[in-house]
C-alpha cells in the first residue's frame, strides 16, 4: 500500500508539479551524539532510524561545492570554487567534493547517485516517513544539476575538476582552495566509455525515481513525481549512452583519455557500465526501445563473460569501479515487475535469480575469497583494505534489495539473507570489537577524527599553490576537529577488527560519497519495513575508550604499526617459515615415536 497518504497535502501537491519539493521551513540539522544512546520503545516511524537517515543525507550538504544556497544548513560551509570550469569557457560549478579533499570527479559521483536513485526505488517510503523526501530531493538535483553541466553536448562528458596532485597537498578550509583547477573532458574523438555510460546510468535511474517507476511490486517510491524533470534527465541518460557505445574513438577505459584520473578512480573496464546502464535505460523508457535496451543489457554481460566475476574465488565487490554484482539483481527486478520488458529474452527471471543466489551463497557459506572477521564483518582481501566497510554495506544493500523485492526462491534463503543483512548492519551500527558506531556525529562513541580537510577547521600559513603547508602532526593539529561532519561514514576498521580513530588514517578514517551511500538505502528500508532502533543505542557512551587498541595501524596511510601485526621484511617471512618448518618436522617425529611408543607398550 503507498505511504502517499501519510504526507502533508502541499508536498503532494509539490510532488506532482514540475518544480523541486520546498524544503521545510525549519530545516533539520543533526542533534547532539549523546541522543545515539537513546531507545525509543518502538516508536513509529522509528525516531532513531529518521534521524540517521537526516544526517547521513546532511554529509552531502557538508560536501557541496560551488555557490551555496540560502537555506544552506551547514552553518559552517562557505561558498568555493566559483571559478570552476572558466578554464574551457564553462560554469562548472556546484556539485559535491569527492571526499576528504576538494576535487570533483564524475566517475565515481555519478556510481553515488545511481545508487541512491536506485534505494529510492525500492524503499522510497522510508524518505517520506523519516521527512527527509525533500531533503532527499535537494541533494540529488545538487548532483545531477552539476552532471548535466558536465554534459554539454551529446558526445562531451567532463570528467574531472580540480589538480589531485595540487589538492592532495593542500590541508585547510574551504575558503582557500588552491588554483589552478584545470576541467578534463572525454569526447567522441577521446572517449570514457565507462564513465560515460555510469553517468548514463546515474541519469536513467534518477529519471525512472522521477517518473515514480517502481522496482518492487510490494512497495512503492516516494513523493518525487517530476514528469518535466524525469524527460531532462532521460534525455542526458540516452545521449550519454549513445556516446559510450558509438564513439568514432572507439571503446576504452577514461583514465587512457584522462590519466590524471587514474591515481585516485582507475577503471578497469567498462562492460558492467554498459550492462547497468542498459538495464537502467530499459527500466527508465517507457516506449518499445526498453526491450532492446534489455537485449543490450544481456549482450555485454555475456559478451564480456561478466558471470565469471561472480564465482567464488574470484567474487567481485559492488563498487564505484565493478557494477557487475548490481546487473542480476537488476535485471531479476526488471523481470519480475515488468516481464513485458524481458519478454522474447532467454535471460529470463530464474536465469538471474540463479545468478544471484549462486553469488550471494558464497557469503552465506563464507567459501570464496571474502572471510568475515572474527567480529563478524565481511571481508574482501585488497578491496577492503582501504575502506574495510564499503564492500561490507554495499553486499548488504544488495542482499536487501533483493530480499525485499520477494525474489528469494525459498523461504530458507530469505531467512538467510535476512539475517546477514542485519549482520552487517548491526556490525556498522556498534555491535563490533570496538563498540563504534562506523558514523560520524551518531553517538559518543562514533569516530572524531575523520580525515576530512573540510572539517578540521586547519588554516594553513600560506594558503597558496605555492606555499602549501600541512600540519607536522595531522592527529593532533588541532587537537579537536573544529567542525562535526555529521553523516559522514569513515573507512573502517582493519581486518583484526581494530580502529585507531586517527585523521592522518585516511584508510581508515577518511569520508566519501560513495561511503554514505549504502547506508543511506539500508536506513530507509529500517524505517519502511518497521525495524526497531538501530543497534547503537544498545552500545554504552565510553566503551570504545576502554578498548581503544594500543601502537599503531598497519594499513596504506600508516606503516608504524605493521611490524606489530606481523609486517616482517621478505627474509624475515623466509627465516621465520624454516623456523616453522624445522619445527613441525621435530613435532611430526616426537608424534610418531610417541604412537610407537604407546603401542609397543600396549602389547604387555
Amino acid at each position: 500500500m503507498r505511504l502517499a497518504s501519510a504526507l502533508p497535502c502541499t508536498l503532494l501537491f509539490l510532488a506532482s508539479a514540475s518544480a523541486q519539493l520546498s524544503l521545510p521551513d525549519t530545516p533539520y540539522t543533526p542533534p547532539d551524539a549523546s541522543n545515539g544512546t537513546q531507545v525509543t520503545n518502538g516508536s513509529t516511524p522509528n525516531a532513531q532510524w529518521s534521524t540517521l537517515l537526516g544526517n547521513l543525507l546532511y554529509f552531502y550538504d557538508e560536501q557541496r561545492s560551488g555557490k551555496l544556497p540560502s537555506n544552506e544548513r551547514v552553518p559552517w560551509r562557505n561558498d568555493s570554487a566559483l571559478d570552476d570550469g572558466k578554464d574551457v569557457g564553462l560554469d562548472l560549478t556546484g556539485g559535491y567534493y569527492d571526499a576528504g579533499d576538494y576535487v570533483k570527479y564524475t566517475y565515481p559521483l555519478s556510481f553515488t547517485i545511481m545508487s541512491i536513485c536506485w534505494g529510492a526505488l525500492d524503499v522510497g517510503q522510508g524518505y517520506d516517513l523519516a521527512n527527509q523526501t525533500a531533503y532527499l530531493d535537494d541533494m540529488l538535483r545538487w548532483g545531477l544539476d552539476w552532471l548535466i553541466k558536465a554534459h554539454p553536448s551529446p558526445n562531451t562528458l567532463y570528467v574531472q575538476v580540480g589538480d589531485g596532485n595540487l589538492d592532495n597537498a593542500y590541508w585547510g578550509g574551504d575558503r582557500d582552495i588552491p588554483y589552478p583547477r584545470p576541467s578534463y573532458q572525454v569526447n567522441a574523438t577521446n572517449p570514457g566509455t565507462d564513465v560515460a555510460a555510469q553517468a548514463s546510468a546515474a541519469f536513467a535511474a534518477c529519471s525512472a525515481l522521477y517518473s515514480n517507476r517502481t522496482l518492487s511490486a510490494s512497495s512503492s517510491t516516494s513523493a518525487l513525481r517530476n514528469t518535466t524533470y524525469a524527460s531532462e534527465l532521460q534525455g542526458h541518460a540516452q545521449d550519454l549512452y549513445a556516446f559510450a557505445v558509438n564513439a568514432s574513438g572507439g571503446m576504452q577505459t577514461y583514465q587512457t583519455a584522462v590519466p590524471q584520473s587514474a591515481e585516485a578512480y582507475a577503471s578497469s573496464d567498462f562492460a558492467d557500465e554498459l550492462a547497468v546502464a542498459a538495464l537502467f535505460l530499459a527500466l527508465s523508457e517507457t516506449s518499445s526501445n526498453a526491450t532492446d535496451y534489455y537485449a543490450d543489457a544481456v549482450k555485454w554481460y555475456y559478451s564480456h563473460n561478466l558471470g565469471a566475476q561472480l564465482k567464488a574465488g574470484s567474487e567481485t565487490v559492488f563498487n564505484w569501479d565493478s557494477k557487475t554484482p548490481g546487473i542480476p539483481i537488476l535485471a531479476a527486478q526488471l523481470a519480475s515487475v515488468y516481464p513485458d520488458v524481458v519478454s522474447g529474452s532467454n535471460a529470463t527471471l530464474q536465469t538471474w535469480q540463479q545468478v544471484v543466489e549462486d553469488y550471494f551463497d558464497i557469503f552465506i557459506n563464507i567459501r570464496g575469497r571474502s572471510y568475515l572477521t572474527d567480529g563478524g564483518l565481511i571481508y574482501f582481501p585488497g578491496d577492503s583494505d582501504e575502506a574495510s566497510l564499503n564492500p561490507a554495506l554495499n553486499i548488504a544493500m544488495l542482499m536487501m534489495r533483493y530480499a525485499s523485492a520477494g525474489l528469494a526462491t525459498s523461504t530458507s534463503n530469505q531467512n538467510r539473507y535476512e539475517q546477514f543483512v542485519q549482520g552487517q548492519v548491526d556490525y556498522v551500527l556498534g555491535k563490533n570489537p570496538m563498540f563504534v558506531p562506523y558514523i560520524v556525529g551518531t553517538h559518543p562513541n562514533s569516530p572524531a577524527n575523520p580525515h576530512s580537510a573540510i572539517s578540521t577547521g586547519y588554516s594553513p600559513p600560506n594558503a597558496n599553490a605555492s606555499q602549501l603547508v600541512a600540519p607536522d602532526n595531522l592527529d593532533a593539529v588541532p587537537e579537536q576537529e573544529a567542525y562535526v561532519l555529521y553523516g559522514g561514514v569513515i573507512g573502517g576498521p582493519d581486518p583484526h577488527d581494530q580502529f585507531w580513530d586517527l585523521r592522518s588514517d585516511w584508510a581508515q578514517n577518511e569520508v566519501a560519497l560513495d561511503y554514505t551511500a549504502p547506508l543511506l538505502t539500508l536506513a530507509a528500508h529500517a524505517l519502511a519495513s518497521g525495524s526497531g532502533d538501530p543497534y547503537y543505542t544498545q552500545v554504552r557512551a565510553g566503551a570504545y575508550d576502554e578498548v581503544r587498541p594500543g601502537g599503531s595501524p598497519c594499513d596504506a596511510a600508516v606503516q608504524t604499526g605493521c611490524k606489530r601485526h606481523g609486517g616482517l621484511s621478505k627474509g624475515g617471512k623466509i627465516a621465520v617459515g624454516v623456523v616453522v618448518s624445522v619445527v613441525g618436522l621435530i613435532l611430526i617425529g616426537l608424534g610418531v615415536f610417541w604412537i610407537w611408543h604407546v603401542r609397543r607398550h600396549r602389547k604387555y
